[in-house]
C-alpha cells in the first residue's frame, strides 16, 4: 500500500505537458480549471496558438497533466464560449480566434512600401522582400514554371527509393553527396553539357548560391580575395561573392559576351561568368571571345562558370561548357532550380583539384551535406530518363510563353529593344534614353499596378540604358500579355 502511494506521488511530480510547457503544479489549490483556461487564453492572445491550431485531445492532455479529464473539458468549453476555440468532431478542438497582435503590425514597425523596395542601391534582403511582396502578375526573372513540376514522376521515384532503402541509408550521408546522385550528375553533364567528370569530382550543394559561398571561402583561403563579374550581371550572384571577398570589379559585356581586354585591365585573378546564357543580356559567349578567355585562364586566371539557363534554349544550337574545354582552370556550378524547383535546393559544383579540399571543408562545416532522400529521388529521375522528358516538355511550354511576351512587347512597347530571346526564362528590355523616369521608378509604378518585375539598373554598375528584366516562365500567356500591357501604359504615361 505504501509502495502504491509512493508511485502515485512520483507520477504527480513528473506530471507536465510539452504542450505550452504546462505544469499542473503551477495551479493554485482548487483552481485547476481557471488556471488552464487562463494559460490557453494567453497563448491564443499572444500568437503561440494561431488560428487553425489543433489542441491536444482532452484525455491526452489530462493524462499528461495528471488531472481529471473534466478539468480539461471545462477549460476548453470556456474558451469555446468566448469564441476562441471550436469543436470540429473528428477534427478535434481548434483555435478559431485570430490574435490582435497578429492581425495588426506594431505601431512602431516601419512600413515597407512599394517605393522603398526598388531603390537604386537595394539592401541585401531585397530579393526576400520582393518574393514576399504580393502581385497580381509576377514577371520577375528567375522564377521557373512551378506548376509544371512533375509531381507524379517524383512520387513514383520517391516510392521506389523508399521501397529499396535500407535502415542505415537514413543516417548521415556523405558530405559530398550520395554516390547515386554524384554518378547521375556526372552522366547528365556528359550527355547534356559535354563535361567529362568522375563522380568523385562532383560535390552536391544547396543550389548555385551555396556554390558561390563555398567558392568564396575557398578562394579567400587560397589568397584570392577579388573576383571580377560581368556588367550588367546578376546582382544576387555578385552579392553572394561580395559577402566573402574584398572586391568584385565590373567588366563590361557586349554582343559577344564579356570583354576579355577589360577583364585583363582589372588585374583580377578570377572571374564569374554565365557564358551559355549571360544574365541578364542573354548573349552567348562568342567563339573568338571564348578562345581569348581560355588564353587568359591558361595564363593563370580562374573562371567560375555559372551554367545559368544552359538547358533552356529554343532558337540556337547548344554551346559547350567552358569546363569541358579547360577543366583545370574552371569551377563549374549548375542546379535544378530552374529545371524542377528552387525549393529542392539542389545543385552541383566541380572545381579544379587544387581547390577541392578547401571547398569540401567549407561544405562540411556549413551543413554536413544535403538531405539524402531528395538526392536519391533526383538521381532516379536523372537515370530513368524522366528528367530529360520533363526538359522537353518545359522547352515547349517556355517557347509559347516567350513568344507571347515578344508579341505583347511588339504591341505595347514598340520602342523597346528585346535581348536574349533565343534561350533562358527571361527577356531583357532596354528602353529609350529619353524615358521620362528611371527604371526603378517604372518598376515601382508597375508593382503599384499589380505587376512585379526587376529594373535593369539593379544589375549594372557601369553606364547602361534604362530597362527591365522580365521573366516569362511562371505566368500564363494571358497574364504575360496583360502584364506587358500595363508596362506599356506606364511607359507611355512617363514619356
Amino acid at each position: 500500500m505504501n509502495r502504491s502511494k509512493t508511485e502515485a506521488s512520483d507520477r504527480s511530480k513528473e506530471a507536465g505537458a510539452d504542450f505550452l510547457q504546462l505544469d499542473a503544479a503551477d495551479a493554485p489549490p482548487g483552481g485547476l480549471t481557471d488556471w488552464l483556461a487562463r494559460r490557453l487564453r494567453e497563448a491564443v492572445a499572444d500568437g503561440r496558438l494561431p488560428a487553425g491550431t489543433r489542441l491536444p485531445a482532452g484525455r491526452v492532455l489530462a493524462a499528461e497533466l495528471g488531472v481529471s479529464r473534466g478539468v480539461v473539458t471545462d477549460a476548453y468549453q470556456r474558451l469555446a464560449e468566448e469564441g476562441r476555440l471550436a469543436g470540429r468532431g473528428r477534427g478535434g478542438t481548434v483555435v478559431v480566434a485570430i490574435p490582435a497582435a497578429a492581425a495588426e503590425p506594431p505601431a512602431t514597425a516601419a512600413p515597407r512600401g512599394v517605393p522603398a523596395l526598388f531603390r537604386d542601391d537595394p539592401d541585401p534582403e531585397v530579393f526576400d522582400l520582393l518574393r514576399a511582396t504580393p502581385a497580381r502578375i509576377d514577371l520577375t526573372p528567375g522564377v521557373p514554371d512551378l506548376a509544371a513540376f512533375p509531381r507524379a514522376a517524383w512520387l513514383r521515384a520517391e516510392r521506389a527509393v523508399l521501397d529499396g532503402l535500407a535502415a542505415h541509408d537514413l543516417g548521415y550521408g556523405d558530405v559530398r553527396g550520395t554516390p547515386a546522385l554524384r554518378r547521375a550528375v556526372a552522366h547528365w553533364l556528359a550527355r547534356n553539357r559535354g563535361i567529362r567528370a568522375d563522380p568523385e569530382e562532383v560535390l552536391i550543394v544547396a543550389g548555385t548560391a551555396q556554390a558561390l559561398a563555398l567558392l568564396g571561402r575557398a578562394l579567400r583561403r587560397a589568397g584570392i580575395d577579388e573576383v571580377a563579374v560581368e556588367d550588367p550581371g546578376s546582382l544576387g550572384a555578385r552579392r553572394h561573392l561580395a559577402h566573402w571577398l574584398t572586391a568584385t570589379p565590373p567588366v563590361p559585356v557586349d554582343a559577344e559576351g564579356i570583354r576579355v581586354d577589360a577583364l585583363r585591365a582589372t588585374g583580377a585573378p578570377a572571374v564569374l561568368l554565365t557564358p551559355a546564357h549571360q544574365y541578364p543580356t542573354g548573349v552567348v559567349l562568342g567563339g573568338d571571345r571564348r578562345r581569348e578567355l581560355l588564353r587568359w585562364a591558361g595564363e593563370g586566371g580562374l573562371v567560375i562558370e555559372d551554367d545559368y539557363d544552359a538547358e533552356h534554349r529554343y532558337d540556337r544550337p547548344p554551346v559547350p561548357a567552358l569546363r569541358a574545354l579547360l577543366p583545370d582552370r574552371v569551377c563549374y556550378a549548375g542546379s535544378i532550380s530552374k529545371l524542377l524547383a528552387p525549393a529542392l535546393r539542389t545543385g552541383w559544383l566541380l572545381v579544379p583539384a587544387r581547390l577541392r579540399d578547401a571547398v569540401l571543408d567549407a561544405k562540411r562545416f556549413a551543413d554536413l551535406g544535403n538531405p539524402v532522400l531528395p538526392q536519391l529521388v533526383l538521381a532516379r529521375l536523372m537515370e530513368s530518363g524522366e528528367l530529360d522528358r520533363h526538359l522537353r516538355l518545359l522547352r515547349r511550354r517556355h517557347r509559347r510563353h516567350r513568344d507571347a511576351m515578344i508579341a505583347a512587347i511588339r504591341t505595347h512597347l514598340p520602342d523597346a529593344i528585346v535581348h536574349g530571346a533565343a534561350a533562358g526564362l527571361h527577356l531583357m528590355l532596354t528602353l529609350p534614353e529619353e524615358l521620362g523616369c528611371t527604371d526603378t521608378e517604372l518598376a515601382t509604378a508597375a508593382l503599384a499596378e499589380g505587376v512585379k518585375t526587376q529594373p535593369l539598373s539593379w544589375h549594372a554598375r557601369l553606364p547602361y540604358p534604362p530597362g527591365l528584366v522580365l521573366g516569362y516562365a511562371a505566368g500564363s500567356t494571358a497574364e504575360i500579355a496583360e502584364g506587358v500591357a500595363v508596362l506599356g501604359k506606364l511607359v507611355r504615361r512617363s514619356s
